[in-house]
């Protein structure tokens, strides 16, 4: 594999020279002068650089990629530091309530001031007869219902006009949204569904990781079966 007897027939190649180096370790200890002589282009500039110079270029832009991986992991650390204080303080509130009958509009208001989410709305089906006369218990149609059964995660994405939209004060600014269905337990049909909705495209995306929309689902179910019979 080092054998530099090419013939014409094979000229010797790019690939064989760095083949070469790359299993003779002990090359540029017999030719340690080479080092000093070698001449590279900078990526800064058009100038021309020693080889040490180059290496110690590349050793910066390596320690600079990461330095901003451990800023974006410290940024990201923080971020979840915040949104974990404001779920918790959503989920005091949740347990606090005494009247169930205002757990559904609490729920909306504070996933808006708390999270920042433009408009919220929720409705809730199959609750007690003394609940039925609630704005979140009234014309959920039998398609809602079934595309909440349906849904065994949360939907993120663009409005495509779901009809769930309707419940939105302002429908047509919903751009981005998210629809949480709600459930007793993982397997049993839906008996609401919260839609989140942001005038932003990339608010709420099929990119996006449905974790903490999943816990928000879940707790919000848990605290609405005090409506159900």
């Amino acid at each position: 594999m080092n054998n530099f007897n090419h013939n014409a027939m094979n000229p010797i190649t790019e690939d064989d020279i760095a083949d070469y180096l790359a299993n003779t370790p002990d090359f540029f200890e017999r030719h340690a002068q080479l080092l000093g002589t070698v001449q590279l282009t900078s990526p800064h500039g058009n100038r021309a650089v020693s080889l040490q110079e180059r290496q110690a270029e590349m050793l910066r832009e390596k320690i600079k990629a990461l330095e901003h991986r451990l800023m974006d992991m410290v940024r990201h650390g923080t971020e979840n530091v915040v949104t974990a204080d404001r779920l918790q303080r959503w989920t005091a509130g949740l347990l606090t309530t005494r009247d169930p009958r205002g757990l559904p509009y609490q729920i909306v208001d504070q996933l808006q001031s708390l999270f920042l989410v433009p408009q919220v709305a929720i409705k809730v089906w199959d609750c007690e007869t003394s609940y039925l006369n609630e704005a979140y218990a009234q014309w959920v149609t039998d398609d809602v219902k079934a595309l909440a059964t349906s849904l065994t995660s949360p939907y993120c994405g663009l409005n495509a006009g779901f009809e769930a939209t309707s419940w939105l004060a302002d429908a047509q600014a919903a751009v981005s949204i998210a629809l949480l269905p709600l459930r007793a337990e993982p397997s049993a049909p839906a008996f609401g569904m919260l839609i989140l909705a942001s005038p932003d495209g990339q608010r709420f995306n099929p990119e996006m990781g449905t974790d903490f929309l999943e816990r928000i689902a879940d707790l919000a179910s848990g605290a609405l079966s005090r409506l159900r019979p």
